[in-house]
């Protein structure tokens, strides 16, 4: 045993290692250890991997034991596997980040200085200065006391609300990481344990499509290949083996094989675990807004760190820390990529808060103005130096005025609208089986124009069964009796499923009495095996004699072979493969055919033509899936084959047995199609099945209807049809195309991405087309990732499937998309509600202010009522109408789309209708009010007056006014009934009726602070009833056709193409206010716009488009010159994506850098490093070999392909945008390319 007393991090040195073999320092410095190095290590210290399992008495077969104490007693000496979370921020910090709100600071800064100058008497001199200086009273401290009071009133509800919203966001991650599992073996038996529980001397279960969630060592692997570029940044697959490389790193991703892993790191000693620690080590880098904008890698990290999780185990590294420049454009892109309705939003706020700057400016003027006018000319008095204070004091009040008007003008209650209705939806969505991991996919959701989904589990059951069998020469209709098939057969039938198929596959006991058998793993693999089982045979007897240790060599599946293939060396040095995989392209690759007798006879051509139609095709158009079974002899005459050689050992094939294998379709996802062609979403198919298969589900699940006149197409021929002679994809011939496209078969994880590329880029339609897509295997990931919407499956889905999507289904179910898009469009209604309502506020409140303060030289509403009726319409509106539950009535129309208006016309109807009535109201009050309720006059008032009745009426009016309006804007699209389910929405009615209760209160005894004065009965009726009567009013607007007021405009557009020319594109990379919200929505803040240096900030960013730039200047100089450079024109290409195109920016987040971004992606990099698929194995039975990888050649035939130029040729193509002109420096890139 290893005698090192050194027992590692934070443990005593007393503890020896607690009685293991090897110290944790001793495994950290193994794991630092690469390829052969890492070797020689092992077998220097250990002997081999068996002897590292003996040190951490552990066995490479049985696992751990899994008991209690063995397992604390792992954790207590090499660490738990999760690495602590960042600290959340306390609600005093969130307090003071609410305080830096630069609106608040100038009204605290106006209220302090009115205060101390209220306190200033002047000099003895009493009654004649009185006349000179006017408004000397008494109680001046109070209006400052109370503007200070609502401030932090104000601070404390914005501070609540980001802890509230943390703390969502918090318990959202945990659940994520509750559902994060992985396979372990432990006393021999496959468990499933979440992550955080994996320990030391584990013996865990790797397959394609896995997470590594710890560093561990190689015990036995098949056909392994890992994306490690999350740590080392290079994007090609490394392949691990025993002999050459074991070593497996936390946070890489296992792309294809399976195999068994001993864990040697978890948590902090992992290898992402000691990066997580180096970066986000200090504290003080964390606030530094700076350093982390310079240092490109390490604001990566920290940004991994700060999305928001309870433990981070599972965040794997971005590999941009190798190429800092590449970061920094990266980080360019991240700036301006917003969601749909962000995008929007941030348009409408930027202009509202422009309005209101403006606004409030005019109103301080004018009130100077008059005020010197009316003063020192019309009344003649002399400036007097003992009253410059009193003057002063003057002028700070008609500050604070316009200060209001801008509070009030801002609407800083936008983004707190969108959090408070996601945050709701998501929390409710949970109950639907979505869990998101984006928020503003939620909001997309809702927009959502067509889907994309997969067939296998999330259309049907993925519950497969064998119906249906040709085997001996003979086609039986139902599973043949096993005295029907010769026993020659029968053997090499149930060996081939038995030991060709991943023994995590496995048939397990019904879990009740009576139940169906549980299907464990790959579902076509469960059928196969399931099939032995009907023919009377034990497969796990036969796994049991020919454990996973002796199988000699296995290619897995991917879906690039469609088939899996395992060899076995014989007794007598021969060997035996035997394969399965789909039948088209299997019997393809078969020249004999296993006859009744147990002879092989030659299968031609001729004999697969006739085969196709006799047996596969009748299969497939019943629905079934088509798997061929087929074997191969390699006789010991002719040596050992070359393994790697994979075209040439996948052919010469015996065919054994077809297998229909049938997987029903879901029962309510047919009803769930219906309601999303009602809504208006085109739902299309996107399978690796045959075109037939594919053809006779999509019927049964509605989503073709007989007698369409719809597309269904196979990979290969959509990839014929969408080049030019040159093999590049075309847009307008994709255009040609996906309208009519309902069922994409036999298609390859390229194909989907560039079916959906296609789509989401196509202008061919008026309405700009919103894509989901659903995925569940490692290679759906580009898809995933460049739909608006990614769906995972979190059943059947890998890892990185997972990874790269917006939204979990819990259930795999299609209708759970459904429940999505309600909640999506629940999202868009809310927003759309509480916008109604804050406009009709902010124009009436700026323009009685304004008009106002005009004419009677002062505010009718006070800067403390300004900021209660900011608190109503901002904090209490939004929390109110974005938490309206959703309806069914909201899949009965159709999708609003990216450049759908947040305000339609009906809405500014609704909003310059109200705005009217209340503004006729209002300065009804403020004229003649004295005379309608017979009381003294409020207008003209000297500074410290106390409150009048007259105003408290027109203040208390104003209010109710809004509250009633509140309940007109739950309805948006001119429906009558107000009432419609208002008790279905309890926070809704507690909050109008606590609004109502508080202004009692404040109205009665607000006194002073408030500019308040009690009311009588008769008067708070009066109030009341004009209140009601919008109510009336509002029935009286819906009555009004919006098609007959045609000077009505909508507002709040999506940013449109020809908006934004490519230069102006450019100079918003560089500008910081775009970077500043969606920093600001990082921090948790939601204080966006609501301040003058945000507003600023815009000024600057017109101007600065005024001035134009540079960009083709700046573009040519960093051009490559020559065409060699290929990987780094494609980075340039990749930098300038965002830039160039109008829409991906100001659309689609494809790498969220905001709150919502729970866990890192990991790298897809489908255009960017070389021009093959990353994703896809080097040596795919149907590509060339690696060195010929960037050739391209027209004759791989199958998914080969769409490598090739074309990726670089989508992506160049994605920078542009539109073609670019033939002298433009993009159009050498795409020549260099």
């Amino acid at each position: 045993m290893a005698n090192n007393s050194y027992s590692g991090v934070k443990n005593s040195t007393a503890n020896h290692h607690g009685d293991f073999g090897c110290s944790l320092k001793d495994l950290r410095s193994l794991m630092e250890l690469r390829g052969a190095e890492a070797i020689g290590k092992i077998g220097e210290s250990y002997g081999d991997v068996q002897g590292l399992c003996t040190r951490l008495k552990t066995s490479p077969v049985d696992g751990l034991s899994g008991q209690p104490a063995d397992i604390d007693k792992r954790k207590e000496v090499f660490g738990q596997n999760l690495i602590p979370p960042k600290k959340p921020k306390t609600f005093l910090q969130l307090v003071w980040e609410a305080l830096q709100d630069v609106t608040l600071i100038i009204l605290e800064v106006a209220a302090i200085v009115s205060l101390g100058l209220s306190f200033y008497r002047p000099p003895d001199g009493g009654a004649q200065l009185a006349q000179h200086c006017p408004g000397l009273a008494g109680a001046g401290w109070i209006e400052g006391a109370a503007i200070l009071l609502s401030v932090v009133c104000v601070v404390l509800v914005t501070a609540f609300n980001d802890w509230s919203k943390e703390k969502q966001f918090r318990g959202l991650q945990s659940r994520i990481e509750q559902e994060q599992k992985f396979a372990v073996v432990r006393g021999g038996q496959v468990i499933q344990i979440p992550v955080a529980e994996i320990v030391v001397g584990d013996v865990a279960q790797i397959k394609y499509g896995d997470l590594l969630p710890s560093d561990g060592i190689l015990i036995q692997g098949n056909d392994l290949k890992i994306d490690e570029s999350s740590l080392t940044g290079e994007s090609d697959h490394v392949k691990k083996t025993l002999e050459r490389d074991p070593m497996l790193l936390s946070g890489t991703h296992v792309m294809e094989g399976s195999g068994k892993m001993l864990v040697t790191a978890v948590g902090e000693n992992s290898q992402t675990g000691i990066i997580f620690a180096l970066l986000g080590a200090s504290e003080e880098d964390d606030d530094d807004e700076e350093e982390k904008e310079q240092d490109g890698a390490a604001e990566n990290r920290k940004k991994a760190k700060a999305a928001d999780g309870a433990a981070m185990e599972m965040q794997p590294l971005n590999s941009d820390e190798v190429d800092i420049d590449e970061k920094r454009k990266s980080n360019l892109k991240e700036k301006k990529e917003k969601s749909v309705l962000q995008g929007k939003l941030t348009k409408l706020a930027v202009q509202i808060g422009k309005a209101g700057l403006v606004m409030s400016a005019i109103t301080v003027i004018i009130l100077v103005v008059l005020f010197v006018v009316d003063t020192f000319w019309v009344q003649g008095l002399p400036w007097h130096k003992d009253c410059t204070p009193i003057y002063i004091q003057f002028f700070v009040k008609f500050f604070i005025i316009g200060v209001t008007v801008l509070v009030v003008a801002v609407p800083e209650g936008l983004p707190l609208a969108v959090t408070i209705s996601l945050a709701y939806s998501v929390k409710k969505m949970m109950k639907d089986n979505n869990l998101v991991r984006h928020l503003d996919a939620c909001e997309t959701m809702g927009n959502a124009t067509a889907i994309c989904s997969d067939k296998t589990g999330t259309l049907t059951m993925n519950r497969m069964t064998v119906v249906q069998a040709y085997v001996a020469d003979k086609h039986y209709r139902n599973v043949p009796e096993p005295q029907l098939i010769p026993a020659a057969i029968m053997d090499i039938l149930v060996l081939g499923i038995s030991v060709n198929s991943a023994y995590t596959t496995n048939i397990m006991s019904p879990e009740k009495e009576g139940g169906l058998p549980r299907q464990v793993g790959n579902k076509t693999e469960c059928a196969l095996l399931g099939f032995a089982n009907d023919l009377k045979r034990d497969y796990q007897a036969i796994r049991n004699e020919i454990p996973e240790e002796k199988l000699y060599k296995v290619y897995t599946f991917n879906s690039c072979r469609k088939s899996m293939s395992t060899v076995l060396k014989n007794a007598d040095g021969s060997f035996r493969m035997f394969s399965k995989g789909a039948s088209e392209i299997l019997l393809k690759k078969c020249s004999k055919l296993l006859t009744a007798s147990g002879e092989t006879k030659v299968f031609r051509p001729r004999d697969r033509e006739d085969m196709v139609k006799k047996v596969i095709e009748p299969m497939a158009s019943e629905g079934l899936r088509t798997i061929c079974l087929a074997y191969r002899d390699f006789p010991v005459s002719e040596g050992e084959p070359d393994w790697d050689q994979e075209n040439d050992i996948l052919t010469s094939l015996t065919c054994v047995c077809v297998v229909g294998i049938e997987d029903p379709v879901r029962p309510e996802v047919p009803d769930a199609i219906k309601k999303c062609q009602r809504a208006g979403i085109t739902v299309r198919m996107v399978t690796g099945d045959n075109i037939n298969t594919a053809r006779a589900i999509a019927t049964k699940c509605g989503i073709l209807q007989p007698g369409d006149e719809f597309l269904c197409m196979e990979g290969k021929e959509f990839n014929r049809r969408i080049r030019n002679e040159k093999g590049e994809i075309e847009q307008e011939r994709i255009d040609k195309i996906w309208p009519k496209l309902r069922v994409l078969a036999r298609s390859s994880p390229t194909d989907k991405h560039t079916l959906v590329k296609g789509i989401i880029d196509s202008t061919v339609l008026e309405q700009r087309q919103v894509v989901a897509v659903t995925g569940d295997g490692t290679n759906d990931g580009p898809a995933l990732k460049k739909a608006d919407v990614g769906f995972a499956m979190g059943i059947a889905g890998t890892d990185v499937a997972k990874e790269a999507s917006d939204i979990i289904l819990t259930d795999d179910n299609f209708s759970s998309i459904v429940k999505a898009v309600m909640w999506g469009r629940n999202v868009y209604d809310s927003i759309s509600k509480f916008l109604q309502f804050q406009l009709t506020v902010n124009v009436v409140a700026v323009i009685v202010a304004f008009t106002g303060a005009c004419i009677t030289q002062d505010s009718p509403l006070k800067a403390v009522q300004m900021l209660w009726v900011n608190l109503i319409m901002d904090t209490f509106a939004s929390l109110a109408l974005a938490t309206e539950p959703p309806t069914e009535s909201l899949l009965l129309r159709k999708p609003y789309g990216r450049n759908k208006p947040l305000i339609s016309r009906t809405m500014m109807k609704n909003i310059l209708g109200h705005g009217v009535y209340q503004l006729i109201i209002i300065f009804t009050l403020l004229f003649v009010g004295e005379q309608i309720f017979d009381i003294d006059s409020g207008r003209y008032a000297p500074l410290h007056s106390p409150p009048s009745e007259h105003y408290t009426i027109i203040f208390n009016t104003f209010v109710l006014l809004q509250l009633f309006n509140e309940i007109n804007a739950r309805k948006i699209h001119g429906e009558r009934n107000v009432f419609d389910g208002i008790f279905n929405n309890l926070i809704f009615c507690s909050i109008v009726f606590g609004t109502f209760i508080i202004q009692i209160v404040i109205v009665q005894w607000g006194g002073k602070p408030f500019s308040c004065v009690g009311l009588s009965i008769d008067q708070w009726l009066w109030c009341t009833f004009l209140g009601f009567s919008s109510l009336l009013w509002g029935q009286l607007i819906s009555s009004i056709p919006t098609k007959s007021l045609r000077f009505l405009k909508s507002a709040g557009h999506g940013t449109q193409r020809q908006e934004i020319p490519d230069e102006e594109l450019e100079d918003m990379e560089e500008m910081e206010e775009i970077d500043h919200a969606e920093r600001e929505l990082r921090r948790g803040q939601i204080l966006w716009f609501r301040g003058l240096n945000r507003i600023q900030t815009q000024m600057d960013v017109v101007s600065a488009f005024q001035s134009g730039s540079s960009f083709q200047e700046r573009q040519l100089r960093r051009q490559p010159s020559t065409s060699s450079q290929q990987q780094h024109d494609i980075r340039v290409v990749n930098a300038f994506r965002s830039s160039l195109s109008p829409y991906e920016g100001l659309e689609k987040p494809e790498s969220r850098s905001s709150i919502h971004n729970f866990m890192t992606h990991p790298e897809f990099r489908i255009e960017d490093s070389e021009p093959s698929i990353p994703l896809i194995d080097d040596t795919d039975a149907e590509d060339d070999a690696p060195t010929k990888r960037n050739s391209a050649s027209p004759r791989n035939n199958n998914n080969a392909v769409e490598s090739g130029n074309n990726h670089l040729y989508v992506e160049g193509n994605k920078a542009a945008g539109t073609p670019s002109a033939p002298g433009s420096p993009l159009h050498s890139l795409e020549t260099s390319l």
